[in-house]
């Protein structure tokens, strides 16, 4: 009876010992990466910008483009830089050890922080970066007066590597219930209700990494949404709604007229234009043949 009891007393005293070092150490190195990944995850309900950029210069990217953001939303939004709105870690270079990691979680649970303007998402694909915004950070107008100020010849001292910023006013499911859903939302501001009536409109729709749709279905079902008293035109057009698909989220947002104007968005190519423009002609024609 001694010996039994005595197993007995030492079998969940052993057990106790292992489980509390394994659940010790699963706390410590599981949770900050599901925390992180869940951080970096595009989900339904998000608000941001899509930008491309050179090959091997998304990290660069990245940091250039915070700081870009950061100075263009004390400029519009008068955000204290101060107030902890510049996010630095979600970046695509953050190479923080996982002790660096529970430290940062416990000190976000201690002081707790000013949610950021923009947090960069992680993406496995070249050339690509996505920023989540939030309010007061209104995606199109923000986008829109960069590009302006740019096109203006405002001289940016950032972003040598980035091209296409594209505004999104909403994220859903990549799914004919999510387009539907992101459609009804994102266009009735501009094309429902009686102060809204015989405008022209386009749709541009850019597909990564998707099978599931394709161009043809998105613009018949965006038109739809649309509705009726409006009328199609590719090169006049008053709106543009742009609807963008990554995998298996989608995005749409309306612009206006200037986004030929300005380039489609594209960064580099206005500040190309406008580097042309201060140039002497003569000297134009001689470097380029």
């Amino acid at each position: 009876m001694d010996s039994a009891s005595k197993k007995r007393k030492a079998i969940p005293a052993d057990r106790s010992d292992g489980g509390n070092k394994r659940a010790k150490g699963k706390r410590q190195w599981s949770m900050p990466r599901r925390d992180s990944a869940e951080a970096r995850a595009i989900q339904p309900g998000d608000v941001g910008i899509w930008v491309t950029c050179a090959m091997k210069k998304e990290a660069k990217s990245v940091a250039d483009l915070r700081d870009l953001f950061q100075e263009y939303a004390t400029k519009m939004y008068q955000v204290d830089q101060a107030a902890g709105t510049a996010e630095t870690g979600d970046s695509d270079d953050d190479q923080g050890d996982i002790e660096a990691e529970i430290k940062k979680e416990l000190d976000g649970i201690r002081k707790p922080t000013v949610k950021p303007l923009f947090t960069s998402v992680k993406l496995d694909t070249q050339c690509l970066i996505f920023f989540k915004t939030r309010l007061p950070v209104e995606p199109v107008a923000f986008v829109q007066r960069i590009c302006q100020d740019a096109a203006n010849g405002v001289k940016q001292t950032h972003c040598r590597f980035v091209k296409r910023l594209t505004p999104i006013t909403a994220v859903d499911k990549a799914t004919d219930r999510g387009l539907d859903e992101v459609a009804k939302q994102v266009l009735a501001p501009h094309f429902h209700g009686p102060d809204h009536v015989g405008k022209k409109f386009a749709i541009r729709v850019s597909i990564r990494n998707n099978k599931e749709f394709t161009r043809d279905q998105i613009i018949k079902t965006v038109a739809a949404a649309v509705g009726p008293g409006h009328k199609v035109d590719l090169s006049g057009y008053d709106l543009l709604i742009l609807v963008e698909i990554y995998k298996n989220v989608l995005g749409m947002s309306v612009v206006g007229s200037d986004f030929e104007q300005l380039k489609r968005y594209n960064l580099a190519e206005l500040i190309v234009a406008d580097e042309d423009a201060d140039r002497d002609p003569a000297e134009i024609k001689d470097n380029d043949g």
